[in-house]
């Protein structure tokens, strides 16, 4: 075989001698091992420190619950609970003990937890009644009915068949969940369990979400309860057009398997989608007439709060034109509630509010610039009021009190980098109002009356704290200070930690890009330095914010690398006509602002311009591949994970979002591939992608792999059995990341 695979080498490498590119070399000066570890940066518990998830009031507001890691195993969640008059958060459901051994995971939730990259193990989700009596735990493949009050937990079904999806319904009366690609309920009161559908099986499932609705939708579930719990929506989806992808799973234990999986490349045929609405009681089942076509997505359903309509949101192919639909369930009749359509794509929101009054609460990018804002429409669609205005972005509405006539959100007002919590007038009689503090990054979950919130933040000096705040801003008390002080377990790492600089660059169009820049530990001024630049690159990502930053950051700049990231156009946040930049033209414009910010960081005096590295992973790999083609001999190494290498390998609604339908944009298709630019090849790369990949399949590697081969081409390989489009687990990320850090060693500090 003519590439070498590489080998797995020890992480303390010394490091080379860094010399100037001037006349008069400076004397390379001795460097300390770095502080923090490779082995250490994946082991537990989290350098990160206790950092609570899925947080939650309770239905009736008297406590907070939360997941959290074991303190010996940061890859297992527990279910905790902070009551809100006081005291200390304690552990209300230990997962070890509800399930001892927890059963192997069925492939239909690993492809849930993969498409919610969700890689911890325990309890990874629940689900409150509406009474704040009791909350629903899915584990061990069943479902437990855990009384809050006692603790006791009740095991609803002991079955061979793994459940997923289970909830318990509005009004705390049941439980529904999918097993066998069907829907079924259970009546809590009596413990009868009601099947209602029976023909799912094969190719054909009810209440579930294909493959590209979960990966590309944002849509993991195919069922959606009414609030009165007489009626519930659900899907039946038909993956028999489908092509069928067969992939060779090779396991760690060395099996192997052939893997028949529905994958929709670009161009072809998707699954065939329907929506019912089904009577709980009787199962009886009404189709909703979704559009004159079935090549079309079902994205969103949500109810009107009194039950009477379903509003139905659906795609057309190109995602260019949203429609909603107003639903009878009564009858199934459904009518246009509001179309939204523009020349670029429609991106997808969760903020549909139903008030009580019949009006509707909506954020939408058809603006000036594509900037999503609030909209407060009545029950007919028509809109009353334009909330929220002007060059921003609405991340996402949190809250309404209607009492107050106050709507809560969160946003980017004053700077892409920061995302603060807003309170903005119902009516849009004023300017949004700022309530939380600092130079960072906030979440919020409010609750239900509005008048407090949990509040998590960070900024790159302090990991996530999450406490609870009341609607002015000021902390009540901490759920999870995580002060980073002794016994933290990052604080032995503190004299070492470096915070990233922050600029703007101009790109080509005169568009400002946000970059970060870690200088390396022990930072001399006057000596040069290999220079690594991370990238992503795509759509729906930011990478540079002042939120706590990834230690892979750390762990390069403690080993003598200046690390450099620039979010280019295309990336996140800054607007839809930011993010159109891209469109039908993938690896092109991304491109060339990231080689505006390579000829930035080889004009900085202590960047030695010879030695410049660039990694990135999914589209960030795609970008490397792409980024050193089209620059050959710009870089001097290059490392790409689980990389696109050619978009008419992945999937439909991905693609075609971006880049239309491969036969109306043949050339733009082609341009976009790797294979198109590989006669360039110069920059040495490792490739690594894992062998059971079933987002970016693994034949997008193997065919360069098998052309760079008849090229006779220099590059490295890394393949993982059994791992999917992330690598998972402690052994394999330290052996991933040690391997790494090798790599951009022997080709930059080794580099004469």
């Amino acid at each position: 075989m003519s590439v070498r695979l590489v080998s797995f080498l020890a992480a303390a490498t010394a490091l080379a001698a860094c010399q100037p590119a001037s006349e008069a070399p400076v004397e390379a000066t001795e460097t300390t091992e770095p502080a923090l570890t490779i082995e250490r940066l994946y082991a537990s518990p989290s350098l990160s420190g206790a950092t609570p998830r899925s947080l939650t009031f309770s239905p009736d507001g008297s406590r907070v619950t939360f997941l959290r890691a074991k303190e010996d195993d940061a890859s297992v969640l527990d279910l905790w609970a902070m009551d809100i008059d006081g005291g200390e958060p304690y552990r209300l459901v230990d997962s070890q003990v509800l399930a001892p051994d927890e059963r192997e995971l069925t492939e239909a939730e690993r492809q849930l937890r993969e498409r919610a990259r969700i890689s911890a193990t325990g309890i990874v989700r629940y689900d409150w009644d509406s009474q704040g009596d009791a909350i629903l735990v899915p584990l061990d493949g069943d479902v437990f009915h855990v009384d809050v009050e006692t603790g006791e937990a009740r095991r609803l079904m002991e079955t061979p068949e793994y459940e997923t999806d289970a909830r318990i319904s509005p009004r705390g009366n049941f439980v529904s969940f999918i097993r066998e690609q069907n829907l079924y309920v259970i009546d809590l009161e009596t413990g009868e369990e009601t099947a209602i559908t029976t023909q799912g099986g094969d190719l054909v499932s009810f209440g579930m979400a294909e493959f590209v609705a979960q990966e590309e939708l944002g849509r993991r579930t195919g069922y959606w309860w009414s609030p009165d719990e007489q009626f519930i929506a659900l899907a039946r989806v038909d993956e028999s057009p489908v092509d069928n992808i067969q992939r060779m799973e090779i396991a760690a234990d060395g099996s192997a398997q052939v893997v028949d999986q529905r994958y929709p490349r670009a161009g072809t045929d998707n699954a065939t989608v329907e929506l019912f609405i089904a009577e709980r009681a009787t199962g009886t089942r009404r189709q909703v007439e979704l559009a004159e076509t079935d090549d079309i997505y079902l994205a969103r359903v949500n109810w009107a709060s009194d039950s009477a309509t379903a509003y139905i949101q659906v795609l057309n192919r190109m995602q260019n034109e949203l429609t909603i639909l107003a639903a009878d369930p009564a009858s199934g009749e459904a009518s246009p509630w509001l179309v939204e359509s523009t020349d670029v794509w429609i991106n997808l929101t969760n903020d549909f509010r139903a008030l009580a009054d019949g009006s509707v609460l909506w954020t939408s990018e058809d603006t000036p610039g594509g900037f999503r804002h609030i909209q407060h429409r009545a029950s007919d669609g028509s809109l009353i009021t334009q909330v929220t205005s002007g060059e921003w972005v609405v991340d996402h509405v949190d809250a309404i009190d209607r009492e107050a006539g106050l709507v809560y959100f969160t946003g980017w007002i004053e700077t892409p980098l920061e995302r603060h919590v807003y309170s903005v007038p119902l009516d849009g009689s004023a300017a949004p109002t700022r309530i939380t503090s600092g130079q960072g990054r906030w979440s919020a979950t409010f609750g239900r009356d509005a008048t407090s919130f949990i509040g998590t933040y960070s900024d790159p000096e302090t990991p996530r704290q999450t406490a609870l705040y009341s609607v002015d801003g000021s902390r009540i008390r901490w759920i999870e200070e995580n002060a980073l002080v002794e016994g933290h377990p990052y604080f032995p790492y503190l004299d070492d930690h470096i915070t990233p600089q922050y600029g703007t660059l101009t790109a080509a169009d005169g568009t400002e890009l946000h970059y970060e820049l870690f200088l390396p530990a022990d930072f001399d001024p006057d000596r040069q330095y290999p220079a690594i630049q991370y990238l992503y690159g795509g759509p729906h990502s930011q990478q540079v914010h002042r939120g706590w930053q990834s230690l892979r950051a750390q762990m390069f700049a403690q080993r003598g690398y200046v690390y450099f990231t620039l979010d280019n156009r295309g990336s996140w946040n800054r607007g839809r006509q930011f993010e159109a930049h891209l469109q039908r033209r993938m690896g092109s414009v991304e491109v060339e602002d990231q080689l505006v910010g390579l000829d930035y960081l080889k004009s900085l005096d202590f960047v030695d311009s010879e030695r410049v590295g660039i990694w990135g992973w999914s589209y960030g790999g795609y970008m490397t591949l792409m980024t050193t083609l089209q620059a050959p001999g710009a870089y001097a190494a290059g490392v790409a994970g689980a990389p696109v290498t050619d978009w008419t390998l992945y999937d439909t609604a991905y693609t075609e979002r971006y880049m239309d339908h491969p036969d109306a944009n043949f050339e733009g298709y082609e341009a976009a591939s790797v294979f198109a630019h590989l006669d360039n090849y110069e920059t040495p790369l490792l490739l690594i992608h894992g062998m059971a990949d079933d987002n970016v399949i693994f034949a997008n590697s193997v065919r360069l792999y098998s052309e760079l081969q008849q090229q006779r081409a220099d590059f490295e390989m890394m393949t993982y059995p059994g791992q999917r489009h992330g690598v998972r687990g402690e052994d394999r990320s330290v052996h991933l990341w040690t391997m790494v850090v090798d790599y951009f060693d022997r080709k930059l500090k080794d580099r004469e």
